[in-house]
């Protein structure tokens, strides 16, 4: 009865078990990091091919005469009858359209995008390589299940009501044969959170190398440190609440972004906890220093280039310039 249930899974009902599903990960030593677990298959759609729609009204019909006249021009001066002329430029444009004809054959080419998404997801992972990562997609079953699903040829789906309460999301996307006709896809992607949010991303390219700008993407966008965040440091709990505005904003000089901070019940951080979250980085829920002022109470500033004989200076050091900052509690 459940499985028959869950076979008939709609759309609204797929997004109400992604809320349901909705719930922290154990917190790592560092920090908190809540998974974004993706069910297993992603949805394409195939859009208007550009290629062909531009081929059709990308020049006005006075051109595309004009390069027809050309064409039978240079054929009649090699000697080439009227005829014969005429019948080469309807076989060369026939095979033209027989190419691209054979070429959108087939339905591998939204497996082959999933695929190669997924892969550029591990590989900018293991390159950023946080202590936790975010995105992962949801296991469809057993080993043997998916061998079977293999050798079938049918994509990863699951009727397995534990699986489907861990998904707290799915990506669908389009794809098209992008206007300039050399061969590049125009893809957008769109990933559905628990709450019905949509988080969108599109680039263009190779369709063997378009996927991987889409992965790094959404890396950047689910990896990096969002606000606000959970930091333990040795046994004290911090947590980055951000700045009014931005996660990360500046501000004239040290005085007002104390200021600020204060009117949202927070504070500045101390020298040793922007240079722990530095350490901590952008990927595993810290703000790395870069080569920018930070903003330190008792009107002081952190200037992580200048070292010697130490970063923390007076404003009238760095020449007056603004100050990044955030807000800690």
């Amino acid at each position: 009865m459940v499985q028959r249930m869950i076979s008939k899974l709609t759309v609204a009902n797929f997004l109400t078990l992604c809320a349901l599903g909705l719930t922290l990960q154990t917190p790592s030593p560092a920090f908190a990091v809540e998974k974004i677990t993706l069910w297993p298959t992603v949805f394409f759609l195939r859009g208007q091919d550009l290629c062909q729609y531009q081929d059709a009204f990308g020049s006005r019909r006075n051109e595309l005469v004009s390069q027809s006249m050309g064409h039978m021009k240079d054929l009649l001066m090699m000697g080439v009858s009227a005829v014969d002329a005429v019948y080469t430029l309807q076989k060369l444009d026939e095979l033209i359209d027989k190419n691209k004809q054979m070429a959108m054959e087939g339905n591998g080419m939204d497996i082959m995008l999933e695929a190669t998404l997924k892969a550029a997801i591990n590989s900018v992972t293991r390159n950023f390589n946080p202590q936790n990562t975010r995105l992962e997609f949801a296991n469809p079953g057993s080993t043997l299940e998916l061998i079977q699903g293999l050798k079938n040829k049918k994509r990863f789906e699951s009727e397995n009501a534990v699986l489907l309460s861990k998904v707290k999301g799915f990506v669908w996307g389009t794809y098209s044969y992008s206007p300039g006709c050399k061969g590049d896809l125009l893809v957008t992607l769109h990933v559905v959170l628990p709450k019905g949010e949509s988080v969108s991303f599109k680039d263009q390219g190779k369709p063997e190398n378009v996927m991987g700008k889409l992965a790094l993407q959404m890396v950047r966008h689910f990896q990096k440190t969002s606000f606000p965040t959970v930091v333990m440091m040795g046994d004290k709990m911090l947590v980055l609440v951000g700045a009014p505005g931005f996660s990360i904003n500046q501000a004239p000089n040290s005085e007002i972004a104390h200021t600020a901070c204060k009117m949202v019940n927070a504070r500045l951080p101390n020298e040793d906890e922007y240079e722990y979250l530095s350490i901590l980085g952008d990927w595993n829920g810290g703000v790395s220093l870069g080569h920018v002022f930070w903003a330190l109470s008792n009107k002081r500033i952190f200037s992580p280039d200048t070292r010697n004989p130490s970063p923390v200076r007076t404003h009238a050091e760095v020449h007056y310039a603004e100050v990044n900052f955030y807000c800690v509690k």
